[in-house]
């Protein structure tokens, strides 16, 4: 079972637009609406590939109880945290070109007693739990050292624990030596304070992170693939994408894709690619299902390409 936490989840509603125009009035040609946050899209992409799930997840008001709602229809166990405030409503425009704009609301604030009852709720799901993956932003309330004390607390009690989250709650987590982080090239070049410019430049941060206390970095470069570092080497994954849809969620179905092939080595890096590479095919956070996967549009070799510049570079 893989158990997601995801402290500031939220109801997301993506709408496919021709082009998005300021200041126009704009006719969606689709509309979608999903459960969301990162751990819940983790959650999601799981439950597709007809795996266990639970999710644990604060939630308020009509839109968490729609969440909740969206979850149990995909076959989501869910481990509610009831709090005062409403569930965030987030959306997406996602253009015909592949652009996509986001609007992320903050969502509630959290009392000392919801913050309490969530990391209750996280310590009595967690005993059966393979991995436990802890993804998002922190809520207003909860200090950045929270997702700290979650590692501290799994480790514990003997779960292995997957962090996807970034700043300064990314940096008070790695003292306590998560098995796996998970960031993007922007959350890695601000973990190391520099700009990031090629895929060596990528490794190197990566490294860093490891030596900051993470044991294991799964690294997201966008189009241009994914970076595995661990203490038994270096490896580089990529994959043929026909045409870029949609790329809501398509880290979290990375994170997902490596924790079901196990979480460790090059075969779980390359479920990692097949599950991103798939979801960016698919309409807004649409997690793929295993037809939906083509591992062998997917390439993961030791000789990371170090010269290559990225496409999209990380200030």
């Amino acid at each position: 079972m893989i158990l997601t936490v995801t402290p500031n989840p939220s109801l997301d509603r993506t709408y496919e637009v021709q082009a998005l125009k300021r200041g126009e009035v704009i006719r969606a040609e689709t509309e979608r609406m999903d459960p969301g946050g990162k751990g819940v899209n983790v959650s999601r992409a799981v439950a597709a590939a007809g795996r266990r799930t639970v999710a644990v997840l604060p939630l308020g008001g009509a839109p968490g109880a729609l969440v909740a709602e969206l979850l149990h229809a995909q076959g989501i166990e869910v481990a509610p945290v009831p709090v005062v405030g409403d569930t965030r409503s987030n959306i997406a425009l996602a253009e015909a070109d592949g652009v996509l704009t986001k609007i992320n609301a903050p969502g509630p604030e959290l009392s000392g007693s919801e913050q309490e009852l969530l990391l209750d709720t996280v310590r009595s799901q967690s005993r059966d739990a393979d991995w436990i993956a802890c993804c998002g932003s922190l809520p207003r309330g909860l200090a950045p050292s929270w997702y700290a004390d979650v590692v501290t607390r799994a480790h514990a009690g003997g779960a292995r624990i997957a962090l996807d989250t970034s700043g300064r709650a990314l940096l008070e987590a790695l003292r306590a030596r998560p098995d796996v982080v998970k960031p993007n090239a922007e959350e890695l070049a601000q973990a190391v304070g520099r700009p990031l410019t090629t895929v060596g430049d990528a490794l190197k941060a990566a490294e860093e992170v490891r030596s900051m206390g993470a044991r294991v970095v799964l690294a997201s470069l966008g189009a241009d693939g994914q970076l595995l570092v661990s203490d038994t080497g270096a490896w580089f994954g990529s994959a043929r994408v026909s045409a870029v849809r949609s790329n809501v969620g398509a880290g979290d179905a990375s994170l997902a894709g490596f924790l079901i092939a196990g979480g460790t080595g090059p075969d779980a890096l390359a479920s990692a690619v097949a599950h991103g590479a798939a979801a960016v095919q698919l309409p807004g956070s649409v997690m793929p299902t295993p037809a939906d996967l083509d591992p062998a549009a997917v390439t993961v070799t030791t000789d990371v390409p170090v010269d290559r510049e990225l496409r999209e570079p990380a200030s």
